[in-house]
Parts: C-alpha cells; sequence; structure tokens
C-alpha cells in the first residue's frame, strides 16, 4: 500500500528508508520535491504535499532536526498514514534517544539505525486498527433531529413569547382580559408606555421596542443636559444671502470662461511652448541606469522590543501564578522557568502567541488563509524546540515568523532581466515581457516605467498595444510612446526613436497583434517587446481563454501580472484563477504559468503591505517590480527585509 518511508535529518542525510515491493521509482525525487516546494520554503503548515502521481505526508521533529516522510499513490486513502507517522516518530526517538543526543553530523553515520523491525509492527498495529472500525450507520428518520420537528414548533411568534407557543387560544383570552379591565376603568387609562409594559411588548415589533428604547434614551440625555435641545431659529433674508454658496476657485485654473477656453490653441502649440513642456519631466527624473533601488522602511526594532517585554511579563506572570501553587519557592522556580531555556516549546505555550500574530497579519493585508498558514507553518517549525537562554516564547515565536516571510519574499531563481535582455540580443531575437491582470491595476503605466528604465540601460523598446477593447487603451500608451521619446531624443539613440508603437486599432484578436509585433521586432532589430493587453476579472471565462491563446501562440519569455498592493483577500483569489485558466486553456502539456509579479500602487498603503506577502505565497514567484509613485523613475526592486520589517511593526 506505500510506496516508501524516509526518515532523513535536516541536513540531507538519510538515516533510514523502507521502499514497497514492486515500486521500480526512487523516492530521491518526491522527496526533493518536497524540500524544495516546502520545507526550503516554509511552506509547511499543511502536512501533505502532492508530486505527480503520489501523494506524500511528512512530520518535523524539531527537537533533533529530523524529518519523517510517507509516500503513496494520490488515489488511494489512507486513513490509518497520520496515526503511522507519529507512532514511527515516537519509537524512532525513544529507540535511538541516546544516538541523536550526540553533538555533530558524525553522530549519523557512525551509528547504525536498523529500524525494519519496528516499522513492520507498527504499519501492521496501524492497518488492523482501520479495520477494526465499524463502519458508520446512517441514522433511521425517527433518530433524526428532522422527525422531531412539527409544524407547531416552525411557527415564528412576533414578539418570541412562550405563551404563544401553545396556541393563539390562550392570547385571545388573555386580550379579552385586558379589555374588560380597560373597560372598567376607561378614565384612568394608562399611558402608553406603561400598556406596552403591561402587555409584555406583545402588541409591539422588534422595530417599535427599539426606537422607543432609543426615544427614552435620548429624553435622559436632554434632560441631564439641562432640558430639551431647542431647534435653531430660521434664518433672515439677510443671512440666507450671507451664507449662500460660494463658487470654488481652483489654484491651477482662471476664473472665468475665457480663461477656461483652450479651444483656440489646440493645436497651434509653437515648438518652443513643447519643448518646455518636455523638459519640465526630464529636470525631476534621475538616473535609472543599472539595477532598480530596493524599497526601504524604517527598522522596528523599539516596538518590536516593547511587544517582547510586553510578553515577557504575560509569561512571568502566568508562570509566578502557577508556581505559587506549589510554594514560595516554586513562584520564583516558575518566574526563572519562564525565562531560561530548559524546556521544549509546545502548542500549548506557542498558541496565544500565534494567535496574535495572526490578527496582527491580517491587520496588515494579508490573506486570512495565508495568514493562518504562516502560523501553522511556525508553530510546526518550532513545535518539540529548546528555546535559547533567557528567551521568552513571543520572541521566539516572532523571530521565526521574520525568517519564514524574509524566505517567503526573497526569489526562488534568478531574476535578472538586464541579463536576459543581453542573452537575447546576442541571439538577435528580441526578448518579450507580457503583462496582464485585472481592470484598473496599472498595467499600462508600469509598462511606461518600465520601458523607461530599459531605454536608460540602452536598449531599444516596441510597445505592442494588444489592448484592443477598453476606449483609449492606444491613445495612453502612444501619450507614453511621445513622452519617452522626448526625454530620450533620437538624437541620442543614432536617429531612431527609443521606444516605438505598434497598434492596429481596435477590435482586432490581440494574440494575431503581439505576433506581427514579434516579427516586426525582429526584423526592425528591437531589443525588448512589452506586450500591454487588457484588463480582465479572473472570472470572465472568454477573457481569459483569449489571454491563454495570446501566452500559449506567442510564447513570451517572460510573463508578468500585474497587481495593486491595496487588496488583502482578492489578490489571493486572482492569482489563483489566472493560473488555473493559463492551465486549462493552455495547448500544451506543461502550460505557461505566471512568472513574476509586478506590485503597484505601493506607495498608498504605508506599512500595510501583507499583499506582497499573500501574492508570493500563493504562486512561489518573485516580485520583479514595485510600482511606489507616478513618474517614470518611480520604479522600485522588492527589499524583503524591509518588507518583513514594516510587515512586523506595530
Amino acid at each position: 500500500m506505500l510506496d516508501f518511508f524516509a526518515i532523513f535529518s535536516k541536513g540531507g542525510i538519510v538515516l533510514w528508508c523502507f521502499q514497497g515491493a514492486g515500486v521500480a521509482e526512487s523516492f530521491a525525487g518526491p522527496v526533493n520535491a518536497l524540500i524544495r516546494s516546502v520545507i526550503l520554503q516554509e511552506r509547511s503548515g499543511n502536512n501533505s504535499f502532492n508530486h505527480n502521481a503520489l501523494t506524500l505526508k511528512y512530520k518535523l521533529d524539531n527537537e533533533f532536526e529530523l524529518v519523517f516522510v510517507v509516500g503513496f499513490q494520490k488515489i488511494l486513502v489512507l486513513t490509518y498514514v497520520d496515526k503511522l507517522i507519529d507512532d514511527i516518530q515516537l519509537q524512532f526517538r525513544d529507540r535511538y534517544k541516546n544516538e541523536l543526543e550526540q553533538k555533530g553530523a558524525i553522530k549519523y553515520l557512525i551509528n547504525d539505525f536498523e529500524f525494519g523491525d519496528d516499522f513492520q509492527q507498527l504499519l501492521r498495529e496501524a492497518e488492523e486498527s482501520s479495520r477494526m472500525k465499524d463502519p458508520k450507520v446512517m441514522k433511521t428518520f425517527s433518530q433524526s433531529m428532522k422527525s422531531q420537528k412539527t409544524v407547531k414548533s416552525m411557527i415564528e411568534t412576533k414578539g418570541g413569547d412562550k405563551g404563544k407557543e401553545q396556541g393563539g387560544k390562550k392570547n385571545k383570552n388573555a386580550k379579552k382580559e385586558a379589555e374588560e379591565a380597560a373597560g372598567a376603568a376607561p378614565s384612568k387609562s394608562p399611558p402608553a408606555s406603561k400598556k406596552a409594559v403591561v402587555n409584555g411588548n406583545q402588541e409591539l415589533t422588534k422595530e417599535e421596542i427599539l426606537q422607543r428604547n432609543r426615544e427614552e434614551m435620548f429624553r435622559r440625555a436632554a434632560a441631564k443636559s439641562g432640558g430639551a435641545t431647542r431647534s435653531p431659529k430660521p434664518l433672515k433674508e439677510k443671512e440666507k444671502i450671507k451664507k449662500a454658496k460660494v463658487n470654488r476657485v481652483w489654484d491651477n485654473c482662471g476664473t472665468n470662461t475665457r480663461e477656461l477656453d483652450h479651444s483656440k490653441t489646440n493645436g497651434s502649440q509653437d515648438a518652443g511652448d513643447l519643448a518646455r513642456e518636455h523638459a519640465e519631466p526630464e529636470m525631476q527624473l534621475e538616473s535609472m541606469v543599472g539595477d532598480l533601488r530596493d524599497v526601504d522602511y524604517e527598522s522596528s526594532e523599539p516596538e518590536e522590543e516593547e511587544e517582547e517585554e510586553e510578553e515577557e511579563e504575560r509569561v512571568v506572570v502566568t508562570e509566578a501564578k502557577k508556581g505559587a501553587k506549589r510554594g514560595g519557592f516554586g513562584g520564583m522556580f516558575g518566574m526563572l522557568k519562564g525565562l531560561v531555556g530548559s524546556k521544549s516549546l509546545s502548542q500549548e505555550d506557542m498558541e496565544p502567541v500565534l494567535d496574535k500574530m495572526k490578527d496582527h497579519l491580517i491587520a496588515k493585508n494579508v490573506a486570512a488563509d495565508i495568514a493562518a498558514q504562516l502560523c501553522d507553518s511556525v508553530a510546526k517549525k518550532l513545535e518539540g524546540k529548546v528555546m535559547g537562554t533567557f528567551t521568552t516564547v513571543a520572541s521566539t515565536v516572532k523571530q521565526a515568523l521574520q525568517e519564514s516571510l524574509v524566505q517567503i519574499l526573497q526569489p526562488k531563481r534568478r531574476v535578472d532581466i538586464l541579463r536576459d535582455v543581453l542573452e537575447a540580443r546576442s541571439q538577435r531575437k528580441p526578448f518579450v515581457i507580457t503583462f496582464c491582470g485585472v481592470n484598473g491595476v496599472g498595467k499600462s503605466t508600469n509598462l511606461a516605467k518600465i520601458s523607461y528604465w530599459l531605454i536608460e540601460n540602452g536598449f531599444s523598446v516596441l510597445i505592442a498595444a494588444c489592448d484592443t477593447f477598453r476606449a483609449g487603451a492606444v491613445e495612453q500608451l502612444r501619450t507614453h510612446q511621445r513622452r519617452l521619446n522626448s526625454l530620450h531624443p533620437p538624437e541620442k539613440h543614432g536617429g531612431r526613436p527609443a521606444v516605438q508603437l505598434f497598434e492596429k486599432g481596435y477590435g482586432k484578436d490581440a494574440a494575431g497583434i503581439a505576433m506581427e509585433a514579434i516579427a516586426f521586432a525582429r526584423n526592425q532589430v528591437f531589443d525588448v517587446v512589452l506586450v500591454d493587453t487588457a484588463g480582465r476579472m479572473q472570472d470572465n471565462a472568454p477573457l481569459m481563454t483569449a489571454l491563454a491563446k495570446l501566452i500559449a501562440v506567442n510564447t513570451p519569455d517572460l510573463v508578468l501580472f500585474v497587481g495593486e498592493a491595496l487588496v488583502g483577500n482578492e489578490a489571493v483569489d486572482q492569482l489563483v484563477k489566472f493560473n488555473q485558466a493559463l492551465a486549462d486553456h493552455s495547448m500544451s502539456d506543461r502550460p505557461r504559468l505566471i512568472d513574476g509579479i509586478v506590485l503597484t500602487k505601493f506607495d498608498t498603503i504605508d506599512d500595510k503591505v501583507g499583499a506582497a506577502i499573500s501574492m508570493t505565497y500563493i504562486t512561489g514567484q518573485p516580485i520583479v517590480f514595485v510600482g511606489t509613485g507616478q513618474t517614470y523613475h518611480d520604479l522600485r526592486s522588492l527589499n524583503a527585509r524591509a518588507v518583513v520589517s514594516a510587515l512586523m511593526k506595530a
């Protein structure tokens, strides 16, 4: 039933392994995929991992730095696997405790771990325990809660009075008695408020009762403040004229219609005015030659120290209360035990700290599911680990969470666009980048920023206007082209424009336009082709099919997803459905998915940088560019430690 079971150290040394009968494939490939995709990337919140046709389940032993992995076919449903891993971990630890406590990695090589007989016995016990469980018998209709419901029990009453559940006859009698009591003393009828109290609010709805309570509250508040508030006196005619609305005057506009009318000057602006217009942004922009600057944040060490001190006090107080019950010396020992590393961490110790961490991450715009998985991963990473001397639970958990976040944000592969463009130039072909994303995230704007960065580094750029749906999309790119060429005149590039626009208008096939643009760039020897696509929601199947077709037909060198930093849970949904759509509508066995992320509007979120964590965690792809402003030079690369510092800031 099992394909393999392996026990190895976190350093990569296999201590013992088992391979099932008839299994020819080595377990090295699936285990290496588990290490690369889960353990090294701090994604151990879920103890299950799928690789091709296999399902791998694993457990970490943080005290002895061991990993227990079992693999079986994905189509099988083995209910005893979790119990088997737990039993094998305990048995292996107990049997080889002395060998595992030795220092250094040489202990794994000099000791012989013969665990075959114990494994077979534990496997038989786990299989028998799963067979011994009787199948769950379905309840009969008489045993279910549905059979106990009657028509009378499903009738809802207005006031929720239990007396009404016994039928309407009693209510009618109560009404008759109330009418007789009212007829006996017609001259002394109680006020409405008292009458409602006598009747038990039976004739009032919930909304009427709430309205009455509000009026009573306002009346009491007015009585305390010195009487009922007086209504303002009506304004006189002169005062009305004085308080009439005044028209707003904008700083950059005139005060009359003649100054606002620019129709006579349209199309007649001379060359001097155009040069002046184009020279203003040039004076403000800075050089972007070479790699991009990192996003920088101030360190949050003071806030972290304050939180650590608060958590330290909480731990000491808790341990002191426990020790006080054991005696005077027990309280002092409990206080020291909370600080000195004398015990291993357990799930109960970390649970209150992890709950606070999860709420903090969600408040920083991390998706709720991602925050929960991160905290679970940290708990599994630290469970059983011995704390350092004079360290608190809060500081240990926070340090582990920071390391996990930095590991997630750091790219898993080399991302060097300048080097890739030079390599493509040596092969006499253009380097193609495709931009995709939802509506309004800033694809065209950040495409222009990336164009400016590439031109600054000496490359020629061709922009392919493949957004043939949105009105004004081609005109927007043409405006960016004109501005970029004014900043980098053709005289500086051998009489050739630094950036050109390839467009075929609206209503055309985007995949065909991209193919023609790439062929044009190859013939005209352009270095880079930037393909702008139409914004589309992740739920729009026809548009997602068209995007998958564009990417499958043209095979760009880089597919960048453009997402804004303002989103929270929506970022996960967007990326998952974009990747899924590209995989479903692809014509290849190995579909082309998203290669990187462009994070826009990063200057609008202050320290709520959780969208960066959510996007990189769900895709495993790096954030290549970060948009931080409205000018062409407001383009940065992601600094993982700076972002984590802002994320952990209180």
